[in-house]
C-alpha cells in the first residue's frame, strides 16, 4: 500500500495540469468523449489503461449524483436538530452492545492506536448503523459523474483516480464497490483517496475491506484518526486537541459535535 501511496503522488499533484484534464461539463452531453479522454490518460494518472477502459466501459452519467450534490441540507440544520434527526437511544445501547460483542479487537486497536471504542463506534453508528446500510450506489460512476461535473472536478478526479487505484491493487471488484452517492465507501465511508492512505488489513486476508470485515473497518477508522494527531489518553469533548481531530473527519460542525456526545452516551460518560 505505501509504495502505491508514493508512486500515485506525482500524478495526483499533477491532476490540476491543462495537459491530463478533459474538459469538464454541465450535463451529459460531454460525459462520454469526458471518459475516453480519461481513458487515453490513464497511464498518465499511474494506472493500466486496460484497468480503467474495462471499469469505465459501460459507465454512464448519473444525474441523480449532480441533482444530490446540489442539495446538501443536513448540515445546515442546529446541532440539536441534527442530533435528534441522526441519533437515537436504540443507537447508543446498539453500540453499548457491539462494544462488548467486539471487546477483543477494541482492545487491540486501542493498543495498537490510542483511539478508543466510543469514538470509534459512534462514527460508525453515524456513518451507516453500525453497518446497516453503507449505500448501494456505484462508486465509480458516482465519481465518474462528479469528476466530469464542474463543480468539484479536480477533488474528484482524484477521488476516481484513488477508487481505480484500488480496483487496480485487487482490494475489491467494480462490482463490489458499492457506496453512498458522493463515492464513499464502506461501513465508516471512507473517501476513496482515504481509503488508499489509511485502510488497513487487521484481520490479515491480504485486502483491506471496508464493506465486509469489521476488523478492518474499524482499524482503519482509528488508523485515520490515529494519523491525523489522535492524542492517546485524553478526552474528545469540544475544546480538547481530539476534538480537532474529529474536525478533520468530517468539517461539519454539526457532525463533529454529534460524534463527540454520541461517544460520549456509548462511554456511559453522560
Amino acid at each position: 500500500m505505501r509504495i502505491l501511496i508514493v508512486s500515485l503522488f506525482g500524478f495526483f499533484v499533477s491532476l490540476s495540469s491543462p495537459a491530463l484534464s478533459a474538459s469538464c461539463g454541465n450535463g451529459p452531453a460531454g460525459f462520454d468523449a469526458w471518459k475516453q479522454a480519461f481513458i487515453a490518460n490513464s497511464a498518465r494518472y499511474g494506472l493500466k489503461e486496460r484497468v480503467v477502459a474495462s471499469t469505465l466501459k459501460n459507465v454512464s452519467y448519473n444525474a441523480k449524483v449532480v441533482r444530490l450534490d446540489r442539495n446538501q441540507k443536513s448540515f445546515k440544520l442546529s446541532f440539536n436538530q441534527f442530533y435528534a434527526k441522526r441519533v437515537n437511544n436504540a443507537m447508543i445501547r446498539r453500540g453499548q452492545s457491539l462494544a462488548k460483542t467486539y471487546r477483543r479487537i477494541f482492545d487491540g486497536i486501542e493498543r495498537k492506536y490510542g483511539v478508543p471504542a466510543p469514538v470509534i463506534l459512534a462514527i460508525w453508528g453515524l456513518e451507516t448503523n453500525y453497518g446497516s446500510f453503507s449505500g448501494n450506489m456505484s462508486v465509480v460512476r458516482s465519481l465518474a459523474t462528479l469528476a466530469y461535473d464542474c463543480r468539484r472536478s479536480a477533488f474528484f478526479t482524484n477521488e476516481l483516480v484513488n477508487a481505480l487505484a484500488i480496483i487496480q491493487r485487487r482490494d475489491m471488484t467494480p462490482a463490489e464497490m458499492k457506496g453512498a452517492w458522493a463515492g464513499e465507501i464502506g461501513q465508516t465511508q471512507f473517501l476513496a483517496s482515504s481509503y488508499m492512505k489509511y485502510a488497513v488489513d487487521y484481520d490479515r486476508d491480504g485486502r483491506r475491506d471496508l464493506i465486509r470485515s469489521i476488523p478492518d473497518v474499524l482499524a482503519s477508522t482509528a488508523n485515520y484518526l490515529a494519523k491525523k494527531g489522535w492524542r492517546r489518553g485524553q478526552g474528545w469533548g469540544p475544546g480538547t486537541a481530539n476534538y480537532n481531530v474529529l474536525k478533520q473527519w468530517n468539517k461539519a460542525s454539526v457532525y463533529v459535535q454529534t460524534i463527540s456526545v454520541m461517544a460520549d452516551k456509548i462511554a456511559g460518560n453522560s
